[in-house]
C-alpha cells in the first residue's frame, strides 16, 4: 500500500506569551514573565512549514485553540461582561488568567495519537484526542482539538475518531509526544512503541521507578488504552518506561530525548529505564530491521540535550532511502551537540544524511522545538484526497496565512498584557477569519453558540 506522512504543524497562537506553566519543563520555567512576540512565533513556526513543503515534504496545518478559555474562568466561579471576567481573574488569581491565555496547542504533537489504516483491524486511521490532564492550561485543550480533527478527517469510511481518556491522574495521556510508530515504507504494518512516566494500577513491574524531582505525565495504563481503543495487539505494540532520571533532568516528554522514524530510532543513553529490553522487543517484533542510533551521555550530557533539543527534531524520509533531520537553531549553540552532529550522527552508519536547522525561538524558549509543533499523520492517497478544508499547506495557503498573522498579530505581549479585553476581540476576530480560510466550520466554542 503505497502511503505517505503528513506532519501537521500547530499554528502558534494570538496569545502566545511565556508565563512558566509548565512544570518539569526548564525552559517554559526559565522563561517565565518574559517578553514574548505572538506573530514572529507565528511566521517562523510558517517558515518552517514552507521550507518543508519546498523540499518536498507533506506539510499540513492546525489552527490554534480559542483564548484567552473565558468559559473556564465562568466554570470556575468568574462572573460579569467579558472584561470583567478578565480584570477580576487577573486581580484575584493571575496564574488561572495565564492558564486560560495559554498558546501550548502550538505543540500539536500532544493534540492526540494516531494509528494508521494499516495497523488498524478496520483498515481506517484512528485518532484518540490527549486528555493533558496534567496541566490546567492543556487539560483545557481536547475538546477543540477533537472537533477540529474530525473536522479535518471527516469520512467514517476512513477515519475513526475516539473518545478521550478519563482525565484522571491514572489515565494521563499525552498524546503523540509519548508514542513513536516504527516501521519499514509507510504503507507497511508497523510497530507502536509507546512510553510511560509511571504506572497507575497493579504491581509495579519489576525494576521500574519513579521521577524524584518533577512528575511523569504519560501513564502506562493511558499508553494501553489507547493501544486498545486503535484494535493494537501485543505483537504490534511495546510499552517501555522513560528513565526517571530523565524526567528529573527536564525530559518531561519522550519526544525531548529520542525520536524515531520508519526503522530509525534516534535516542539518547537515558531515554529508556531498560534499554535493552526496549530494543529486543522491538527487533522482535518489527518485520524491517530495527535501527537505532544511539547517543552516549559522554557526547551529549542530559542538560545538552535538554537545552539544545536535539532529540526533538524531526526526522523525516527521503526518496533516496537517507534521512533528514531538522533541529532547531540552540543546536549550533553548544558546541557537544553540533560536534555530535557532525562527527558521530552525519558520519555515522546510519540513514541521517542531512541537517537542517531552523529557527524556532519563540517556541523554544516555552519548551517546544520542531517535533513538538507537528502531529504526524500517514496517509495513502486515498485517504488524503478525502480530506476536508483547506489544510495542506501550499503556496497560495502559506501566503494567506502570513497575511493573517501580520494582519491580526502582535509583536510584543507581556503577561500583564493578557487581562488587556482587547486581546480577547482580537483573537476572536482572528480565529473566526482563520476557519473560514481553512474551511473547516464551526470548531470553536464561541462559533457554536
Amino acid at each position: 500500500m503505497s502511503a505517505q506522512e503528513v506532519n501537521f504543524d500547530g499554528l502558534v497562537g494570538p496569545t502566545h506569551n511565556y508565563s512558566g506553566l509548565a512544570v518539569g519543563n526548564v525552559a517554559s520555567m526559565s522563561h517565565g514573565g518574559l517578553v514574548s512576540n505572538p506573530r514572529e512565533g507565528a511566521l517562523q513556526g510558517l517558515l518552517k512549514m514552507k521550507s518543508l513543503m519546498d523540499a518536498g515534504y507533506a506539510q499540513g496545518v492546525l489552527p490554534p485553540q480559542q483564548r484567552p478559555d473565558i468559559g473556564a474562568l465562568r466554570d470556575l466561579g468568574f462572573s460579569g461582561s467579558n472584561p470583567e471576567v478578565l480584570a477580576r481573574a487577573a486581580k484575584e488569581a493571575p496564574q488561572l488568567l495565564r492558564a486560560v491565555c495559554s498558546a501550548s496547542s502550538m505543540w500539536t504533537a500532544n493534540a492526540g495519537t494516531i494509528t494508521p489504516s494499516p495497523d488498524a483491524p478496520d483498515g481506517r486511521v484512528h485518532f484518540t484526542p490527549a486528555n493533558l490532564q496534567s496541566s490546567f492550561h492543556r487539560y483545557l485543550e481536547p475538546a477543540t482539538t477533537g472537533r477540529v480533527l474530525q473536522a479535518i478527517f471527516r469520512d467514517e469510511e476512513r477515519f475513526a475518531h475516539h473518545s478521550v481518556l478519563p482525565a484522571t491522574p491514572a489515565f494521563a495521556d499525552e498524546g503523540a509526544a509519548n508514542h513513536t510508530r516504527l516501521c519499514g515504507e509507510y504503507g507497511e504494518p508497523g510497530v507502536h512503541l509507546f512510553v510511560y512516566g509511571r504506572q497507575a494500577f497493579g504491581d509495579v513491574r519489576s525494576g521500574e521507578r519513579e521521577p524524584k524531582r518533577y512528575p511523569a505525565r504519560q501513564t502506562l495504563e493511558a499508553s494501553q488504552a489507547v493501544a486498545r481503543q486503535h484494535g493494537l495487539t501485543d505483537a504490534q505494540t511495546v510499552f517501555a518506561q522513560q528513565h526517571p532520571e530523565a524526567i528529573d533532568a527536564g525530559v518531561f516528554h519522550n519526544d525531548v530525548i529520542a525520536v524515531g522514524n520508519g526503522p530509525v530510532l534516534l535516542y539518547h543513553e537515558m531515554a529508556f529505564l531498560d534499554e535493552a529490553r526496549t530494543l529486543d522487543e522491538l527487533r522482535a517484533k518489527m518485520a524491517t530491521p530495527l535501527i537505532p542510533v544511539r547517543v552516549p551521555v559522554e557526547a551529549v550530557s542530559m542538560e545538552d540535550a535538554v537545552a539544545s533539543y536535539l532529540f526533538n527534531s524531526q526526522l523525516l524520509s527521503n526518496p533516496d532511502g537517507t534521512m533528514t533531520l531538522v533541529v532547531p537553531g540552540e543546536c549550533q549553540e553548544r558546541e557537544a551537540v553540533w560536534r555530535t552532529i557532525q562527527d558521530y550522527l552525519l558520519a555515522g552508519h546510519n540513514p541521517i544524511s542531512e541537517v537542517v536547522v531552523k529557527d524556532v525561538k519563540q517556541s523554544m524558549r516555552n519548551g517546544g522545538g520542531p517535533a513538538c509543533l507537528r502531529l504526524r499523520v500517514v496517509l495513502t492517497d486515498a485517504e488524503r484526497s478525502a480530506l476536508t478544508g483547506r489544510v495542506l499547506l501550499t503556496e497560495t495557503l502559506f501566503e494567506d496565512l502570513t497575511a493573517w498573522v501580520n494582519r491580526h498579530y502582535r509583536d510584543r505581549l507581556a503577561p500583564e498584557d493578557l487581562a488587556d479585553p482587547q486581546l480577547a476581540e482580537e483573537s476572536l476576530t482572528a480565529l473566526d477569519e482563520l476557519t473560514q480560510r481553512l474551511k473547516l466550520g464551526a470548531v470553536y466554542p464561541f462559533q457554536l453558540k
